[in-house]
């Protein structure tokens, strides 16, 4: 006797919902301060963002002053211009772009900031669509964050940064801006751009093509290597802050052993120097 088909097709329709993947939760844009943003469609929470006090970042002055007034201004509803910090690695881009977030939001108060953070990283970017979509409605401001941003050989990525940053039929809304950190004031190596001028047609509209990216960013903050009384004054910030005991001769000492054997001197590097610092002493970077 042949089975009734409707039962056969419920059957059917169970077994497939079961195989189905569960439905994401709706995305919180309130939830956090500081999110990553995944190219699955996860915006991911951060409760604890890792982050130094902006008062600690030295030699860095004039970008500190020039990028925390142009966050504040946004922030506040006022245009602003998205940034790229370019220059010499180690230098503190990255530690600059957090602390002055953390530092806004301070100043205008508020729990979560009025101001939100959303790390995209290098390889999702051709999702930035998906996540203008999702931050586009809201009522909270966003500063997009993308560390160590370049682009090399075929990589078309590039385009898709392109069209969010100005280009495209609807352009980036109002309430987001976005916010780079590159070694290559170009975003791509000087070789590749030497190779689109040498095997192009027309070399000088490849070129354009190609470096036209970085003009999409109406800041740009330079960084460099520090010199030895700035590398100084890191370290000696760090040491009061952490309340850390040591003769002034025996650190500034150590700290230029410390900065000959890396090669530089940097945020990075006088960092790494107190952390191997306090771990001697026995005291923990609370």
């Amino acid at each position: 006797m042949t089975e009734p088909l409707e039962p056969l097709l419920l059957r059917i329709a169970e077994a497939l919902e079961r195989l189905a993947p569960p439905a994401k939760p709706p995305l919180d844009v309130m939830a956090a301060d500081a999110f990553v943003w995944h190219a699955s469609g996860v915006l991911e929470p951060i409760p604890d963002v890792n982050r130094v006090d902006i008062g600690l970042l030295q030699g860095i002055e004039r970008q500190k002053d020039i990028l925390q007034d142009n966050t504040l201004r946004f922030a506040r509803g006022l245009p602003a211009n998205n940034a790229l910090l370019w220059g010499a690695r180690g230098c503190g881009k990255s530690s600059l772009v957090k602390a002055v977030h953390a530092a806004v939001n301070a100043t205008l108060g508020g729990t979560p900031g009025p101001l939100a953070l959303v790390e995209i990283h290098r390889e999702d970017i051709p999702s930035l669509p998906a996540l203008l979509s999702v931050l586009r409605p809201a009522s909270r401001r966003f500063i997009l964050f993308c560390d160590d941003l370049s682009f090399d050989g075929q990589d078309a990525a590039y385009k898709s940064l392109k069209a969010v940053l100005e280009g495209g039929v609807e352009g980036r809304p109002d309430n987001v801006l976005f916010y780079a950190t590159s070694n290559r004031r170009h975003l791509m190596p000087r070789d590749m751009i030497e190779n689109e001028r040498s095997t192009a047609i027309n070399p000088s509209e490849a070129v354009e093509e190609k470096v036209s990216l970085s003009d999409r960013f109406g800041l740009w903050l330079g960084f460099h290597n520090a010199d030895q009384p700035t590398y100084f004054a890191m370290i000696e910030g760090y040491v009061r802050r952490y309340g850390l005991d040591i003769d002034p001769e025996t650190l500034r000492k150590e700290a230029v052993e410390w900065s000959v054997t890396r090669g530089a001197r940097s945020g990075r590097v006088a960092w790494q120097y107190i952390q191997d610092l306090a771990g001697r002493l026995g005291k923990r970077l609370d």
